[in-house]
């Protein structure tokens, strides 16, 4: 909402040193969004005046057409001698009035005038467009009765010669630009603004919707409303005899340029001008072209309306519609019809000219107005306001205002008849506890802050520990104490609220899921991998790049109803593909040695679907209302992932580096394990995007039953040419909630033994295709309770001396007792069964 400063004036009497930036501070403390001030003429500096066109002379021989005219501007020249100008627009003739700046004068933008020589001719100044004082569209084009459009201005004849036009045009002004939220439909108007000003300032305010308005006769316009719940009030007002050579005057265009509106005609003008006033919609239909009684309906489903815009609509049965006789004229709330529109005198000379109109002001269902521009895409000035709610007491003050401005502008009378048709309504009222605003704010205010303050909004208040509040009829947002306690704490200012700390309760910390999450991310973050967290949609062809089977479960996923993309409109089932997505946009921008991890929810969708309850609002819900939403909900494990690329180690002083490989993605699963105290099995395995060679098979021991819940490795090559990623790029991904479920939540200190360790190594010849992590598992197994750790430090393949097929693995095993020093016949003899178990499992022989 933009509000000139000048026209806020007029309803509260602001002191003269204020500046829009001091009511700009004011309106935000209060509460009110005020993003910007705009400065109008600023940067202008005059001479600027008026002028009449004396004479036109038509040069010729150049591309465009050029004139070389002489203006009467009386003595703002110093002289009183016509001013010799030149200049190429059309829409003006020989004693039009105009608007001239003169040399010496600097126009918006710091574009400077002086006399200069061009086409052949000297030109003393400038005959003025709206677009170059920085007024934006003047109105309608040219016609010969004048007008401007994006040409140069014409003014009325009436016009004083010679008069300062910055006056005349009030092009020095701020505007306030205001966001106003979907609860403040009052402050789409100046009224609105006006009355917060007012409050904001401590000074009374000039209410313009205190008019006196002639109560309903039985001569008004006919109106029949068939669906009261749609509207509950419509007020028809008629005024005929309007001068068809009627045009809206400066002041009233320019005060509509202001607001962001552009001027049309002198009836369109008045109701967008009131509406802007008042904030109550209103429409004027040609009485000429109205056809027996007006209606108010729900639309008949696939009856046709063409609206103002020139556009045919195909209406829905929840449409509300005005209508006469023939059907539909208007989408109620939302825009007219063109079968009655007011004919613009501007536009066609020779058309039907409106004389009578019939003023509508009314109020609509806020729900049914914003239904129907949302199925029309229409969003219009009436349907914002009407969606955010307006004041149904104001319809018959704005369109008593709109007589009054079209009997004064358009030599119009105002017939007598008054038609108004309303629905009963009961004030609304809300009990407040006089100290509930102090509880909400933690702020002691008092019984009497609080009755004035809520007054100050136009609430009546009455009762003493217990307030019976009446709300005033353009504040439809305030419907609970809740409400008016907030009217309160704004007027009281927000920045006067102390800053205190909650105070958490004993007893309650992080979740042992919350705990793992942060450890797993520390840990990921301490082996240099960068958190990159993405979007959860995804769109289903993703699976298909990543290689996934026809039947595989990460398939399956959820849909939203109202997705943000089209193009993603699914769950996501695996973090792979937003972490892939990232990896290569990272790649492409010049990172190529990437390690990136997240950690984050999946969604399946459970094999039955139940519809999910609506909870109470007037209790805390039971835990089988709670249970019964959470079922309705799809499962949401905890994944974590990581990929990679590029180098693992760099290159420099240290030494040579190495790249990224399947080892570790393996390494980043292992460490998460560590973290969530679970003992990871890694085998080989192959599954969807990884290579079948270089896959490893995460496990768990859950209950007894070795269970998959992940993979680690290098992603397969068509995956990596398909999705644009870097050659071997690796990734992992890893379930963490079943890791929280086997794993031990409280991370245990080692244990430090006082007794030497005994260090044995053997090295096991194998079939290659034998998995090293089975040999690895037998050893273990074998040792026994003496084995504290194993590690593979070898692996040799030399065909002629180990044989076709054949590999080699040494290990380090490191003995340990924790009540006594191992001797070497100990020691000895848990490598020999080591060794035993793995060559009866595996067939491996020890190496000679």
């Amino acid at each position: 909402m933009r509000v000139p400063l000048s026209w806020l004036r007029e309803y509260v009497d602001l002191p003269a040193t204020q500046t829009g930036r001091d009511v700009q501070a004011k309106l935000i403390s209060a509460g009110l969004e005020v993003e910007t001030v705009e400065h109008l003429g600023a940067d202008l500096k005059g001479p600027l005046v008026v002028g009449q066109v004396l004479t036109i002379e038509e040069l010729e021989g150049f591309k465009k057409p050029i004139r070389f005219c002489t203006v009467d501007v009386g003595q703002a020249n110093g002289t009183g001698e016509p001013q010799e100008i030149v200049c190429g627009a059309r829409n003006f003739r020989a004693g039009d009035k105009v608007v001239v700046v003169l040399p010496g004068a600097t126009l918006p933008g710091g574009f400077s005038i002086s006399a200069r020589k061009t086409y052949g001719k000297t030109s003393h100044g400038m005959i003025c467009s709206a677009d170059e004082l920085g007024m934006g569209d003047w109105g309608s084009p040219r016609t010969e009765s004048g007008g401007g459009g994006h040409g140069i201005i014409v003014l009325p004849p009436e016009t004083e010669v010679g008069r300062d036009a910055v006056e005349l045009l009030e092009l020095v002004d701020e505007v306030l630009d205001i966001a106003v939220t979907a609860n403040r439909g009052d402050c789409l108007s100046i009224r609105g603004v006006a009355r917060e000003t007012a409050i904001a300032y401590g000074l009374p305010l000039r209410d313009p919707a205190l008019l006196d308005v002639p109560g309903p006769n039985a001569y008004g316009y006919p109106v029949k409303i068939a669906d009261p719940s749609g509207c509950d009030r419509f007020t028809a007002r008629t005024v005929t005899g309007l001068s068809p050579e009627a045009r809206s005057p400066i002041w009233l265009r320019r005060r509509l340029q202001k607001v962001g509106m552009r001027p049309v005609s002198l009836a369109v003008d008045v109701t967008n001008y009131v509406m802007t006033e008042l904030g109550q919609p209103l429409h004027a239909y040609d009485r000429g072209l109205v056809q027996g009684t007006i209606g108010v309906r729900r639309a008949e489903p696939g009856e046709k309306l063409t609206t103002l815009d020139g556009v045919q609509r195909t209406l829905a049965a929840e449409d509300l519609v005005i209508t006469d006789e023939r059907g539909p004229i208007g989408l109620a709330g939302v825009m007219g019809g063109a079968d009655t529109e007011i004919a613009d005198h501007d536009d066609d000379p020779d058309a039907h000219a409106t004389s009578d109109v019939v003023i509508e002001a009314a109020h609509f269902d806020a729900v049914s107005v914003a239904r129907t521009a949302r199925r029309h895409k229409l969003s219009s000035e009436a349907s914002r306001r009407f969606e955010r709610g307006v004041d149904p007491q104001a319809a018959a003050a704005a369109a008593q205002r709109t007589v009054d401005l079209l009997v004064l502008l358009a030599g119009g009378t105002a017939e007598a008849g008054v038609t108004e048709i309303s629905a009963p309504h009961a004030p609304h009222t809300v009990t407040l506890p006089a100290d509930h605003p102090d509880r909400v704010a933690g702020v002691r205010y008092g019984r009497e802050t609080v009755v004035r303050r809520l007054q100050e909004v136009g609430c009546d208040v009455y009762g003493q520990d217990e307030l019976l509040v009446t709300v005033p009829s353009w504040r439809p947002d305030l419907t609970a104490p809740n409400d008016l306690a907030e009217e309160v704490i704004r007027l009281e200012g927000y920045e006067n609220l102390p800053a205190t700390l909650p105070k958490p309760p004993s007893g309650r910390g992080l979740s042992g899921r919350q705990r793992l999450h942060r450890r797993v991310g520390r840990a990921l973050a301490g082996a240099g991998f960068v958190e990159a967290p993405n979007y959860p949609f995804v769109s289903e062809q993703v699976f298909d790049q990543l290689g996934l089977a026809a039947d595989d479960p990460a398939r399956r996923v959820v849909k939203l109803v109202n997705p943000l993309s089209d193009e993603e409109p699914a769950l996501r089932t695996s973090l792979l593909p937003g972490l892939l997505g990232a990896l290569r946009r990272n790649d492409g921008r010049g990172s190529h040695d990437l390690a990136l991890y997240e950690t984050g929810l999946v969604f399946h969708p459970r094999r039955e679907r139940r519809p999910a309850a609506a909870l109470p609002v007037d209790r805390r819900p039971s835990e089988a209302d709670l249970a019964a939403l959470d079922a309705a909900l799809p499962d949401q494990p905890r994944h974590v992932a990581v990929v990679l690329a590029g180098a693992r180690e760099q290159t420099g002083w240290w030494g040579k580096g190495r790249p990224a490989d399947w080892a570790d993605a393996v390494e980043a699963a292992r460490t998460v394990a560590r973290e969530a105290g679970a003992e990871l099995g890694v085998r080989k395995g192959q599954y969807g995007p990884w290579h079948p060679g270089r896959c490893a098979e995460l496990t768990l021991d859950v209950d007894g039953t070795e269970r998959i819940v992940g993979h680690a490795g290098e992603l397969h090559p068509r995956v990596v040419k398909t999705l644009g990623l870097p050659a071997r790029t690796c990734a992992m991904e890893l379930d963490l909630d079943i890791l929280q479920r086997v794993g031990d939540d409280i991370p245990q200190a080692p244990s430090i033994s006082t007794f030497p360790v005994a260090t044995q190594d053997v090295a096991l010849v194998v079939d290659a295709f034998v998995p090293a992590a089975d040999v690895e598992a037998a050893l273990r197994e074998g040792a026994g309770e003496l084995l504290e750790a194993i590690r593979l430090f070898d692996v040799y393949d030399n065909a002629e001396q180990l044989g076709e097929g054949r590999r080699s693995l040494a290990y380090a095993l490191r003995f340990r007792a924790a009540d006594r020093t191992l001797t070497v016949d100990e020691a000895s003899a848990a490598r020999d069964a080591a060794v035993a178990l793995a060559g009866e499992r595996t067939g491996a022989v020890l190496r000679s």
